[in-house]
């Protein structure tokens, strides 16, 4: 018999009409090359042991605290779930911010994280970081992508539980998605995908491809895969900036066993989404196409922006709708998730400015609060026989296609 999971297990403080507080941690990354040959200035003073980052400013005066912030006319003071300063390893911030994430989708949840900051404070490393397609060993360069997946089949693996493991991997571009997993290794038959609401206050981005992996391997081959399709120029901040942000879903079947010995299967998901990086533009040195993309960039992060004040201070309307990325943030931000905000910033002064709008931000986002559940369980002859309808379904769609008869549309 296959072992068994404590039927109960993750019900900690997630009883029904529960809340949770967004966790919201801060990464400082360290100066880099350029920065370092100018001699430029860091404003940035990190206490990973009091959980607090200040940012140095000018004068002197008065000390004020409001609400976890210290404020003096010579620093700012922001306290929060964990901080990271510019020696912090991918290893560390995996293990403190993401890993309990990940234990909880393994319990039947479903779990956000997700990077904010200025553009080249490094999100995508931490997101993504270093990782290699061809073996199973995480580098120590390996992001909070490749780690949680790493984490995932170690899982499975060490219980014996039967189990399926699919990813998807889409692409939020000047408010278009589409699927890198469903385009051409050059991306030329990139389609524009269309969000729908799902009918339980949710959304689902229709006909995005959905691949199975089995293994650490796989899983590292499919997100190389779709992070050489993403679209990424260099601008005068960031020699690699993201031009997209970027949504990398893993969702987990499992097959459990009742105290009574009848068989059921539970479900996890955990969404991983790497965000653009605000850009001032004048600073960036974007134009043309370059500042198209940061415009709508930074418009999506504004509608985010408004979405988490509207939260904050409890507004009777909230504007999901403002935006593709709030839709697709819904459940993350005051839905039916658990979520991680990691927070990127930059110690040098001249981004002073908007290291302290990300700060602002993120203080703001630790006042959230969402309503996890742990979701429902299926019975496996349920399960099975929902899996050969869909199985049905993607049938007939290819005979279709094949048959240039269009495309199959079900009678339900």
């Amino acid at each position: 018999r296959m072992a068994s999971r404590r039927p109960d297990a993750g019900d900690r403080a997630r009883r029904p009409g529960s809340t949770v507080r967004v966790s919201v941690v801060l990464r400082c990354r360290p100066l880099n090359a350029n920065e370092r040959a100018e001699k430029v200035p860091e404003v940035i003073t990190v206490d990973e042991h009091a959980r607090t980052m200040a940012v140095a400013r000018g004068g002197a005066g008065t000390s004020t605290t409001n609400g976890g912030k210290r404020e003096t006319s010579e620093s700012k003071e922001f306290a929060f779930d964990d901080v990271f300063g510019t020696q912090s390893t991918q290893e560390r911030v995996y293990d403190s911010a993401v890993r309990p994430m990940v234990k909880d989708v393994l319990e039947g949840m479903n779990c956000t994280v997700f990077a904010y900051g200025q553009t080249g404070t490094g999100k995508t490393h931490t997101m993504s970081g270093a990782h290699d397609a061809e073996c199973d060993v995480l580098s120590s360069e390996a992001g909070v992508i490749p780690r949680a997946m790493s984490h995932i089949f170690e899982h499975l693996k060490s219980k014996e539980l039967e189990h399926s493991v699919k990813v998807t991997y889409l692409e939020l571009y000047n408010e278009k998605i589409t699927d890198l997993l469903g385009a051409s290794t050059d991306g030329t038959n990139a389609t524009e995908h269309a969000l729908m609401e799902d009918g339980k206050n949710g959304v689902v981005v229709k006909g995005l491809e959905e691949v199975y992996v089995g293994s650490t391997e796989e899983a590292f081959a499919v997100l190389n895969r779709g992070n050489a399709l993403r679209k990424t120029e260099a601008t005068d901040i960031n020699a690699h900036s993201s031009r997209s942000h970027s949504v990398f879903s893993v969702t987990v079947h499992w097959t459990d066993v009742s105290p009574d010995g009848e068989e059921f299967v539970r479900t996890g998901k955990l969404n991983l989404v790497d965000l653009a990086g605000s850009e001032n533009i004048s600073r960036s040195g974007a134009k043309d196409k370059r500042a198209k993309e940061a415009g709508a960039i930074n418009t999506s992060l504004v509608a985010l922006g408004r979405v988490i004040t509207a939260l904050v201070d409890k507004s009777v309307h909230i504007p999901y709708r403002d935006s593709k990325l709030t839709r697709l943030l819904r459940d993350a931000l005051g839905g039916k998730s658990r979520t991680c905000i990691i927070a990127t910033v930059s110690p040098a002064s001249h981004s002073v400015e908007e290291t302290l709008s990300t700060l602002e931000y993120a203080h703001r986002a630790k006042n959230i609060k969402n309503s996890p559940v742990v979701n429902g369980k299926k019975s496996k002859s349920d399960f099975l026989n929902e899996m050969q309808r869909c199985i049905e379904h993607l049938q007939a769609d290819l005979l279709a296609t094949r048959e240039k008869n269009g495309v199959y549309m079900s009678k339900a």
